[in-house]
């Protein structure tokens, strides 16, 4: 109804008819336009024609331009040509202009502006989620770690964003990361094909159809495709489980590849053998010789070929006339007298006699023999139980009947003898450990340790004692007596610690006992219907206060007060809880009413004191539990101070505030765009931690216009960052080029010293003051390079030619270490050593535990080869260049 207050002369309401009707309708209601604009008077309607007619040419001349439509739209007074001028107005600015201007004048103008705002806003706001996205996308693009998952993420936030214009260079970064994952999985698989093929060797030499050779050249190209994957780029992907078992997987294959190879020369180092023996006349053979000889030769695999050769060497030993003659001799105990058997008879029992005589062992057996080594090497390690164990089983062995060589009874006798001097002085050298444990455990009644430390000290003494009888045998009763009463005396403190200790736990089970039956009772009091709640939550949360500061209580007594004392609350916290729902269903609605006023009524005060004086009430009158009470406390309070703070509040004040943030906030924009083309790498640091101070300290601004603000100061701070950069790579590129000048004079000299005759007539002083001088570490180290080289050429020039000549390979191993920390390429030719010193530096760093912190800078390692005198190609000088023009880029 008060439209007509903001109604301009001219203007139509949104059902007005067209121009032409509209000027018969403006004459035909001359009197009420008169009446709402006294500027126009009712007898001049071809004056508003006129003016109207003027406009739409004006309208007509604004044809694309934005300014001057914006300018038309202030000053025009027909809502229709305002309309039609407002085609042209796209700019955020503008339209906040027009939008601001005509909000409460032309609704469908205001309307249109608000709608393209909008519009606007969204596009910023999605252009911000795409480069947010697509910064996100290129990080995960450089992360070593790179997963599906990631990837995944990122499709997902892309396939919900509206941003055309960033769609290729997200595709591009897509494409890169596909690739990646596509690597990841080609190298997961051969992976995975690399360890079947494993346990496919592993099952042909199970079966022994695998020969030594084929088995070792297959592990070599395994191993070398394991080296080659674990240096690939995408090697973090490779899972470690797959890892650890191709490690295990090829090292057990190795085991068996050794395993065959040494079978091999086993066999082979015997078959020579046998042949060389065979070969021999059988008079020059001696079985024992043999024999001796046989056992030191490596043994042999368990197979038929192995026991193909052990056969042929026993029918070696058969055949020897000195085996003939043993199998002949008359055994021990017949007697010598007995008539012979025929002749044939004879010479067949003899030849049983001599396979049952070769059947049968020498002396002792092999096992006797391994055993009474162990003894040896048993005592040798001072082990006597383990040696007493095994002299043990030897004295099993002579009782069911072995008999030994006099050798072997000799040296069992020796060993023995050692058992017993070794046992002889372990039984003096126990008492005396005894003496010190008795010492030790009379000194812990001087000490003062806690009871439970003490009772720990003197347990393990006596499991001390325990062991010293297992090792050097029992001690006397004196020694135990003694050691007894001390352990005794020192453990009586704890003693009676321990019983007090118990008798608080009695104590404490009494006081339980108190605590159940006093709830009890209060059960009893509830049964009789004299409920006072208070009374009752009281009650509850003494008693447990109570019952957790109850103590330590035996374990069977503290299960069953436990049981009872729980049982006796939940009784009594069952009414308990009901009324509490109720109470605090009363607190929820005291809430719900105090979010309900109103801060603009004037009573808000006063029914807001109300509800706080109920919420005391209900609070005396039944108190909640601790967390429920403190949570529906901070939501009422928070309502109260929200229904305080809308009322202090005033929106025109916050309104000037936030403005004057704008302002200060585009202040701090506009500085540093103009100190952007002067910014240098020494003084933008500065600058941009001022501006950030700054800005974080100024407060928020109008919420329309923030992020315009935000977007100015981070184009400004971004060209800032621009032109240092710019600044710092110039002044590297221009450093490195006069690094180039120097260090060609510096190797044109050492090439005049290395050639005897020239460059003595040249003046190099001169030369080298004609260049310009580089910063203070590398003119230094240049300098004193040639200094060398000039002082070479008067004297000491074939000494400093050697030199140069020595630090060729250095220089080169150097120079390719740097391009490969660098990334430079090093060309085919390098191709190989750069292969072998990458794999050198990651087995260093794998060694040390990627402790780099210690490592020189690439700026040291530089100056480190410009110091180095050495003789250099001009493909070597170029490697060098481009090094030092690489780094001078990056910064280093």
């Amino acid at each position: 109804m008060f439209e007509f207050l903001f109604k301009r002369p001219g203007d139509n309401k949104p059902g007005d008819k067209p121009a032409g009707q509209a000027t018969q309708a403006q004459q035909s209601s001359s009197r009420p336009a008169a009446s709402s604009n006294p500027g126009v008077t009712p007898s001049a309607p071809s004056a508003a024609a006129a003016a109207r007619a003027q406009q739409a040419e004006q309208l007509a001349r604004v044809q694309g331009d934005e300014a001057a439509a914006v300018e038309f739209i202030l000053q025009c007074e027909f809502s229709e040509l305002r309309l039609t001028a407002a085609e042209f107005v796209h700019g955020p600015e503008a339209l906040e202009r027009v939008h601001t201007a005509m909000r409460n004048t032309d609704r469908r103008v205001a309307k249109l502006m608000q709608s393209r705002l909008e519009a606007h806003r969204h596009r910023e706001a999605e252009h911000r989620r795409a480069q947010a996205t697509l910064e996100q996308a290129d990080a995960l693009l450089k992360d070593d770690l790179l997963t599906p998952n990631h990837v995944a993420d990122i499709d997902r936030k892309w396939a919900v964003i509206a941003a055309p214009e960033l769609q290729d260079d997200f595709q591009r970064v897509r494409a890169a990361l596909g690739q990646r994952l596509e690597a990841q999985v080609q190298l997961q698989r051969a992976m995975i094909d690399r360890l079947a093929a494993l346990r496919q060797l592993a099952t042909g030499v199970a079966a022994g159809s695998l020969p030594a050779a084929e088995l070792a050249a297959r592990l070599d190209v395994l191993a070398q495709e394991q080296t080659a994957a674990l240096q690939a780029p995408e090697h973090t992907s490779l899972p470690r489980g797959l890892g650890a078992e191709f490690g295990v997987e090829h090292q057990k294959l190795q085991a068996s590849l050794h395993a065959l190879e040494a079978g091999q020369t086993a066999l082979a180092a015997r078959g020579a053998f046998l042949e060389l023996q065979q070969n021999m006349p059988v008079a020059a053979l001696s079985a024992d010789a043999l024999r001796k000889d046989w056992k030191a030769l490596p043994v042999l695999p368990q197979d038929e070929a192995g026991g193909e050769l052990q056969r042929r060497f026993e029918a070696l030993l058969a055949s020897l006339p000195q085996a003939a003659a043993e199998a002949r001799k008359p055994k021990e105990g017949k007697g010598a007298h007995e008539p012979r058997p025929p002749k044939a008879e004879q010479g067949a029992a003899d030849r049983t006699e001599t396979r049952n005589e070769a059947r049968k062992p020498r002396g002792a057996d092999q096992h006797f023999l391994d055993t009474m080594d162990a003894m040896e090497a048993a005592l040798q390690q001072g082990s006597l139980g383990s040696a007493a164990e095994l002299d043990k089983s030897l004295k099993e062995a002579r009782d069911k009947g072995m008999r030994l060589s006099p050798a072997q009874s000799d040296r069992l006798a020796h060993v023995r003898a050692e058992l017993k001097r070794l046992s002889d002085w372990a039984r003096w050298g126990g008492n005396v450990s005894r003496e010190e444990l008795i010492k030790n455990v009379e000194t812990l009644a001087t000490q003062s340790l806690a009871m439970s430390e003490l009772a720990k000290k003197v347990g393990s003494m006596r499991e001390r004692w325990k062991a010293l009888d297992s090792l050097s045998g029992a001690a006397p009763k004196s020694l135990w007596e003694r050691f007894d009463a001390a352990c005794s005396a020192a453990y009586a403190p704890a003693a009676a610690h321990f019983r007090q200790l118990a008798d608080e736990r009695h104590t404490n089970a009494a006081r339980g006992e108190k605590l159940v039956e006093e709830a009890r009772a209060e059960i009893a009091r509830l049964a009789s219907g004299e409920a006072d709640w208070k009374h009752v939550a009281g009650t509850v949360q003494r008693l447990r206060l109570a019952w957790s500061h109850l103590g330590a209580i035996d374990r069977k007594e503290k299960k069953r007060l436990d049981a009872q004392f729980t049982d006796a609350l939940n009784v009594m916290q069952g009414p308990l809880e009901e009324q509490r729902k109720g109470e605090m269903a009363e607190r929820e609605a005291i809430i719900e009413e105090a979010a309900a006023i109103d801060p603009h009524d004037r009573h808000a005060i006063d029914t807001m004191r109300a509800l706080q004086q109920r919420w005391q009430e209900h609070a005396r009158a039944l108190p909640l539990e601790r967390k429920s009470e403190q949570a529906l406390w901070q939501r009422f309070r928070a309502v109260c101070d929200d229904v305080f703070q809308r009322r202090k509040d005033s929106m025109h004040e916050a309104d000037i505030e936030r403005r004057a943030h704008e302002a200060a906030k585009e202040a701090i924009s506009a500085r540093l765009e103009a100190a952007a083309p002067e910014a240098t790498p020494a003084t933008m640091g500065k600058l941009l931690r001022e501006a950030q101070a700054e800005w974080q300290a100024i407060g928020p601004v109008p919420r329309a216009h923030e992020a315009r603000v935000e977007k100015r100061y981070h184009a400004a701070v971004a060209l800032v960052q621009q032109h240092a950069d710019q600044v710092r790579r110039a002044a590297g590129v221009a450093q490195a080029a006069q690094l180039r000048d120097k260090l060609r004079l510096v190797q044109e000299l050492e090439g005049a010293v290395a050639q005897a005759g020239d460059g003595d007539a040249v003046d190099w002083d001169a030369r080298w003051t004609a260049l310009p001088a580089l910063d203070g570490e590398l003119e230094r180290t240049l300098r004193g390079r040639f200094d060398a080289a000039v002082r070479a050429l008067s004297e000491g020039r074939a000494a400093h030619a050697q030199l140069l000549e020595r630090n060729r390979a250095i220089l080169l191993h150097d120079l390719l270490r740097m391009e490969i920390g660098a990334g430079i390429d090093s060309g085919p030719e390098f191709a190989r050593e750069r292969l072998k010193l990458q794999v050198e530096v990651l087995q260093s760093s794998l060694k040390s535990g990627h402790k780099n912190g210690s490592a020189a800078t690439p700026g040291a390692q530089l100056r480190a080869l410009l110091a180095l005198p050495a003789l250099a190609d001009a493909r070597t000088a170029t490697r060098i260049e481009q090094l030092s023009l690489r780094l001078a880029k990056e910064g280093k």
